[in-house]
């Protein structure tokens, strides 16, 4: 039930997920026909590919995908056909109005229902309210923003229309890359999806590899972590201490960055099988030394979209057309910062809702939104500051916040979210622990894991790469491990 039990929110995972044994037959099959059919042919595989991979979830939701993707196919031509900006901002209109209307209706419609009820409840109208059963088609946030950056771009002149259904349709669906991103730019993958480049075995044992590694940071990381994180925000908050708060703010930061860095590394990886490379997704978030720099490593074309698609336009500054991620401060006259300011805190407050139908979602952009200000505020300062303060007290820091953020982002509610926020500024809160001690071992174990990983691939991967006959034991080694672990 929803939190006012006035509506219910159901949602299903596919069927054939990333981490499944139909997964790697599929795109066994796929790949395999990729490499051997002319471009024609090819193009449309990849799109009923992807309808089918889709369908394997529930095939009624295939309509709404292909109804976004023909809109704003329409939208596009109709778009660039047009000389006049009044016809040009209609089409651009009806592709805003059709995509987030889907998007508002299967995911925010109950929230808000539930809110207006609480509302009347509160100024003491009583009603009985509809019970709704309302599905969220899988990935509709993901494919939704990309068709959106599409026509965007469009209109914006940065890209022309696709006139080939099928390739445009492979754009938009293409089944890497559906359910859990990145979100891609047409310029960065349209060409690669229209040209095939020649066969190279290497493609296909570079895109084996992040699938490995995806797959191990899910199947042994995010799915082990997730019954230790379950358990400790089931518990009532007046069982957990302030040692249990940060514990597990840790562990679950761990958790969905496994998750989603997961999902990252197979999507990249499928791609590359058949010689498409996407950019990265996510480069060691943990290891920021300040928000600027951890939303440059997280998730970065959700935040690159995010920058391009909505801060900008709010600030009236000059767009960018890349995905290297981060929010970076829009450059505006000092007499229009307040702004920038207000478009920085309705940024993050959407960004929190895009994420999930609560306020405990928006409570968790605005934290972010709060942060990324305080930063900027304190740009004098830290300057100020010696370079090994900056870099290391930075990484500490932001590390600390960064973690924090999350108690929102899986609570169960504001009031458990306060109540865990408020054991920190507890002293007394730290003297005792209410969770099994294998918790907190796990939760150090990983930090001290990640760590040493990141090291390890920045100072001595490079060095070992040098020596080929080193580097390939080693890599053998590695994956040997990893396959046993899978």
């Amino acid at each position: 039930m929803s939190a006012s039990g006035l509506v219910r929110l159901l949602e299903s995972g596919p069927d054939m997920i990333f981490n499944s044994v139909s997964f790697i037959a599929f795109l066994i099959v796929v790949v395999t026909l990729y490499w051997l059919l002319p471009r024609r042919v090819r193009l449309w595989m990849l799109f009923l590919s992807s309808c089918v991979f889709y369908s394997f979830w529930r095939v009624e939701f295939l309509p709404i995908m292909l109804l976004s993707t023909v809109v704003d196919y329409i939208a596009s031509l109709q778009i660039h056909k047009n000389q006049r900006q009044v016809k040009r901002k209609f089409w651009l209109g009806v592709s805003l109005f059709i995509n987030l209307g889907l998007l508002f209706y299967f995911k925010y419609t109950i929230f808000f229902l539930d809110n207006i009820w609480l509302g009347l409840k509160f100024f003491g109208i009583e009603s009985v309210p509809p019970v709704l059963n309302i599905i969220l088609p899988l990935g509709i946030s993901f494919y939704t923003f990309q068709t959106i950056s599409y026509t965007v771009d469009v209109y914006r002149g940065f890209i022309r229309p696709q006139r080939n259904f099928a390739l445009y349709a492979c754009y938009v669906t293409f089944f890497p890359q559906l359910v859990a991103g990145p979100i891609l730019r047409a310029r960065e993958v349209i060409g690669q999806l229209s040209e095939r480049v020649p066969f190279n075995a290497m493609d296909i044992s570079i895109g084996l590899r992040r699938v490995l590694y995806g797959l191990l940071l899910k199947v042994v990381l995010a799915d082990n972590i997730s019954p230790m994180v379950d358990a400790g925000f089931e518990m009532p908050t007046h069982m957990l201490s302030a040692l249990d708060t940060w514990t597990l703010a840790f562990l679950f930061g761990f958790q969905i960055y496994f998750d989603f860095s997961a999902y990252s590394h197979i999507a990249l990886g499928s791609a590359r099988m058949m010689g498409i490379s996407f950019p990265e997704n996510f480069n060691f978030p943990y290891m920021a030394n300040s928000p600027q720099d951890f939303w440059r490593r997280w998730h970065i074309s959700l935040s690159s979209w995010i920058r391009d698609y909505l801060y900008l336009p709010l600030c009236g500054a000059q767009v960018q057309d890349r995905s290297d991620g981060g929010l970076a401060a829009a450059a505006i006259p000092q007499r229009q910062s307040n702004k920038k300011t207000r478009a920085l805190f309705l940024t993050w407050a959407i960004m929190g809702l895009w994420h999930g139908a609560n306020w405990t979602f928006v409570l968790w952009g605005l934290y972010h939104g709060c942060f990324i200000y305080g930063y900027r505020k304190t740009e004098g300062l830290r300057n100020r500051l010696p370079n090994v303060l900056r870099q290391y007290g930075g990484g500490c820091l932001t590390l600390a916040i960064v973690m924090l953020s999350w108690i929102p982002f899986r609570a169960k509610s504001m009031a458990a979210t306060a109540a865990m926020y408020g054991k920190l500024f507890d002293p007394s809160q730290y003297l005792w622990r209410g969770m099994r001690e294998n918790t907190y071992l796990v939760t150090a174990i990983i930090l001290l894991l990640m760590i040493t990983c990141y090291l390890f691939k920045t100072e001595f991967v490079p060095i070992i790469r040098r020596w080929h006959a080193g580097w390939a034991v080693a890599e053998t080694i590695g994956f040997t491990v990893i396959i046993a672990l899978i």
